[in-house]
């Protein structure tokens, strides 16, 4: 389920996506919700384009760090490519 902020408290939390688009950021938001994953949507910005770089604002997607596994499992079985290495800033 989407959570705030708050609700995480004190816990890492780990990124787990980068959705570039509206579109897949909502039926990200459906499939974490209705497997029952707590999880954090924050609009961020990050580099994209190969030839002309731009800055870009993306919706971020993390996770407790205890439940990043079997949200990157989740993500991997219907077809995402979960994000890999530290967040891009």
């Amino acid at each position: 389920m989407r959570r705030e902020p708050d609700f995480f408290g004190e816990q890492e939390l780990s990124l787990i996506y980068i959705a570039k688009r509206l579109k897949g950021a909502l039926a990200l938001e459906a499939l974490l919700t209705e497997a029952a994953v707590d999880y954090l949507v924050e609009p961020d910005r990050y580099s994209g384009g190969i030839i002309f770089c731009s800055e870009r604002v993306g919706a971020f997607f993390y996770v407790a760090s205890e439940a990043e596994g079997g949200a990157r499992q989740l993500l991997a079985e219907h077809g995402y490519r979960p994000w890999e290495g530290k967040p891009p800033k």
